[in-house]
């Protein structure tokens, strides 16, 4: 696994590309910046590595789009520190992502191949989040509560259970809506009867799956 001038090019011109889209968080970037993304790619598909588009990695499932990936990390307000809850590893990019920007990452994933690739494959990056395998549509509450909560699949609804594995003051980011597109809300925790629920841009993701999603 090489990461050369020429790739740490390709991702400066990305930063561009995003920064011109509206991300302004210097952390953000700056993480985005030191993830060589295509580790995640075959040498064959080099060129799509530092596109500002999804790319499929089996299983029915993407490695997210840099700009979402920027987006929800953006809107998730991540500080030095944060204990942060993954729902939807995939590919791992988001987690390294936030790792990046200093979070104690916990991530889970549905699918258990893509579970066991990712598990193997990061730490040969150097992250290492904590991973599980399982409903991430639960949450993961023998770990809560957590600071943070980020959900990388589309749900129909907010899962409750994850609402309840927020501490006060925590911040949840999740796409909402049909199979076809999402509204990304962001979920702040007042207190602990208190919320504070914001609406930004529509996307498309892949299908939450689990039992507080949209089932098996």
């Amino acid at each position: 696994m090489e990461d050369s001038y020429k790739h740490r090019g390709m991702r400066r011109s990305l930063l561009k590309i995003l920064r011109g889209k509206g991300i302004t968080n210097e952390a953000v970037l700056a993480a985005i910046g030191k993830v060589p993304r295509h580790f995640f790619f075959d040498n064959a598909l080099l060129e799509h590595a530092y596109q500002d588009k999804a790319f499929p990695i089996g299983e029915g499932q993407t490695i997210s789009q840099p700009y979402t990936v920027a987006f929800q990390s953006e809107k998730l307000n991540v500080k030095e520190g944060c204990k942060v809850l993954e729902i939807g590893t995939g590919s791992g990019y988001q987690a390294c992502v936030l790792l990046e920007m200093g979070a104690n990452v916990y991530t889970i994933e549905y699918n258990k191949v893509l579970y066991e690739r990712t598990r193997k494959f990061l730490p040969l990056m150097g992250y290492r989040p904590r991973f599980f395998q399982g409903d991430g549509s639960k949450g993961l509450p023998r770990h809560a509560p957590f600071d943070r909560i980020i959900v990388t699949a589309g749900a129909p609804s907010v899962p409750d259970s994850l609402i309840k594995q927020l501490n006060i003051g925590g911040i949840l980011i999740i796409p909402v809506g049909d199979n076809e597109r999402q509204k990304m809300l962001r979920i702040t925790r007042i207190d602990e009867k208190k919320l504070k629920k914001e609406e930004f841009d529509f996307f498309s993701f892949v299908p939450l799956k689990g039992e507080e999603g949209w089932g098996r």
